[in-house]
């Protein structure tokens, strides 16, 4: 499966590289970059500490599409809703693990899945989407006032979105189990004299500093006791080798906007 990288020289774009490298059946086609990058026309094997793979890092998406397989896509929501058209009309896979979206680029995402096979999620790993089917199941399990919900995460001090999407996809999970409207039923800032905390309500504390990967729990808080369910983040190739994943299991699937929970079977 020939699969490009977008923003492939960041963090995650390294791991992504390294993590198609050790993935059987997949191959580096192409690597990009946006226009005003320092890292255009280095060899993306080279930066990735892979030695030289003579495939140099491009800031021209459409001649590295045109015979691509799949597009894998940790960027930025303005870059990710151009590469999604770049994927609908090429009618290839689509990885987006793009976090920070609005709804107008989701929007646009759900447009091109149309004549595009997207996987999109706010965590590509197995064990942060195990997480959120157990968040879901305890959530509706502990419905009604006597469990409040608080969802606390932190990031290395670099992450530029909050709350962040695993932590979103948690919320959305402790919604979807108690039955509510996420935007309608979510505290993202305290401040100041807030009064009690009211019943339903699902919270969010964000947490930035230093170079953690990823830490998410989700608190429920009952009278006398509380129940926490957390996943730790250790190495972002647990994102990419999902990412990975998800592009092989798209390959040859109708078009359409799928989740790492389908890619999973954790919806079954």
């Amino acid at each position: 499966m020939k699969l490009v990288v977008t923003g492939a020289s960041g963090r995650m774009g390294q791991t992504l590289i390294r993590a198609i490298a050790q993935s059987k059946g997949c191959e580096l086609h192409a690597a990009l970059e946006h226009k005003d990058s320092p890292m255009l026309g280095h060899d993306a094997g080279e930066i990735s500490g892979l030695g030289t793979l003579g495939i140099k890092i491009s800031a021209d998406p459409l001649p590295a599409i045109a015979k691509a397989d799949g597009i894998i896509d940790f960027t930025v929501p303005a870059a990710t809703v151009e590469f999604a058209g770049y994927a609908a009309q090429a009618r290839i896979v689509h990885i987006i693990g793009t976090t920070g979206c609005t709804a107008q680029d989701d929007e646009a995402i759900r447009a091109a899945a149309r004549h595009a096979t997207i996987v999109k999620s706010g965590n590509m790993s197995l064990g942060v989407n195990m997480l959120a089917v157990l968040v879901e199941k305890a959530a509706k399990a502990l419905e009604g006032d006597a469990f409040d919900i608080e969802v606390v995460e932190m990031h290395h001090r670099h992450k530029v979105d909050a709350p962040s999407g695993t932590a979103l996809l948690l919320g959305q999970s402790a919604a979807d189990g108690r039955g509510i409207d996420l935007e309608k039923n979510s505290v993202r800032v305290r401040d100041g004299h807030t009064g009690p905390r009211p019943t339903g309500p699902i919270g969010f504390a964000t947490l930035r500093g230093g170079s953690v990967v990823g830490e998410h729990k989700v608190i429920f808080a009952g009278e006398g006791e509380r129940i926490e369910l957390a996943h730790i983040a250790q190495d972002r190739m647990n994102f990419a080798m999902g990412a990975v994943k998800a592009a092989r299991w798209a390959a040859g699937k109708a078009p359409g906007l799928y989740s790492m929970r389908d890619v999973l079977g954790l919806n079954d």
